[in-house]
């Protein structure tokens, strides 16, 4: 089916007709994907994202007042879906902390236009969750694990991984049909980089996709050096020495991750290289925070506030012009001008990883 037909399906047939071409930023990228943060919490501390030191046992999360409902995070939903979105993404923090999670699938789920609805996650709560996550209408999992090796992982959990749940989690998801499983790993120089190969190894022909991650500058709180970063190409060289692999093309426009397969046909895993090979030309997403902070950027360092007109009576076409203004306005590309001065120092104070799930 054609696109423009397609969109013109999906949407209510009281929108004006402007509504029914896709909603382009400043920059001439479509609004395609929203993923929507649930709670700021984790049962993790990993130090790239929620260092021990500053989220200890005192440390105030969100109170369940300040986050969004469900009946709210459906309404922006259902805006963006009217503006383009149709991939919807629930992460964290830890999604699945939030022990109602199946039943605001199932609202996303039925919500006419979406045609991806994923989920990210450490993986220690999911075995006991997969099954009822695909009766939900899940679609897809990513699983969050950067490395086989128990010590290692331990401790880029903060202390609080358990490999074999993860592993077992891992096995649910496929069991339960939330496949192909993305596994995502945050490389990290003199960290997990030794334990790359083992880690390709085991997930070499289980059909599931590895996908190494260069080390980010999101948020503050990490002590991000460019010295940390493990450039992807040379992943892919040290990777190809021991496994031959050959390009593939794009899944779709906007895919983050350069894809490559194993030559002996083991399956594909896929490079996301921020830092050295910047990928904001192809850039189709928008954040939701859990307290209801809409942002147009990995590394923004302000949003939007929705909560408040949510809260205020805004009415659907209210709700539905306020995004389409954010998005018309957006001429984000922080990977594309980061220098090592604005990424080393934080010259812009940027939002947490762990309050726009990444």
């Amino acid at each position: 089916m054609h696109n423009s037909q397609m969109t013109t399906e999906l949407l209510p047939n009281d929108l004006p007709a402007e509504m029914l071409q896709p909603t382009v930023d400043a920059l001439g990228r479509p609004l395609r994907d929203l993923r929507i943060s649930l709670l700021d919490q984790c049962n993790f501390r990993c130090p790239y994202c929620m260092p021990e030191a500053e989220f200890h046992s005192e440390y105030e999360f969100l109170k369940r007042q300040q986050r969004l409902t469900y009946d709210e995070i459906i309404r922006v939903a259902a805006a963006a879906i009217d503006l383009g979105v149709s991939k919807i993404r629930l992460t964290g923090g830890e999604p699945l902390l939030d022990k109602n999670i199946g039943s605001l699938i199932e609202r996303i789920a039925a919500l006419p236009g979406v045609q991806d609805l994923a989920l990210t996650t450490n993986g220690m709560l999911l075995a006991g969750a997969a099954e009822k996550l695909a009766h939900a209408g899940l679609h897809r999992v990513t699983v969050s694990l950067d490395s086989l090796d128990k010590d290692v992982f331990r401790s880029m959990s903060g202390g609080r991984g358990d490999l074999d749940k993860v592993l077992s989690g891992i096995k649910a998801a496929e069991s339960a049909g939330l496949g192909p499983i993305k596994i995502n790993v945050v490389v990290q120089k003199g960290v997990n980089d030794h334990t790359l190969l083992d880690l390709l190894e085991y997930f070499r022909g289980s059909g599931n996709i590895v996908r190494l991650i260069e080390f980010m500058d999101v948020g503050n709180c990490n002590g991000w050096r460019m010295n940390q970063v493990v450039p992807s190409r040379d992943l892919l060289e040290k990777i190809g020495q021991r496994w031959p692999l050959r390009p593939v093309g794009k899944n779709y426009a906007g895919e983050v991750a350069r894809r490559y397969e194993y030559v002996d046909g083991a399956g594909e895993i896929g490079f996301i290289s921020s830092v050295t090979e910047p990928f904001c030309g192809d850039c189709s997403r928008a954040r939701l925070s859990a307290d209801g902070m809409l942002y147009t950027c990995l590394f923004a360092n302000q949003g939007t506030d929705l909560r408040e007109p949510l809260r205020n009576g805004a009415d659907d076409d209210e709700l539905r012009d306020i995004l389409s203004s954010i998005w018309l306005q957006r001429a984000d590309r922080y990977s594309e001008l980061r220098t090592p001065e604005l990424a080393e120092h934080h010259v812009l104070k940027k939002v947490e990883m762990y309050r726009i799930g990444g």
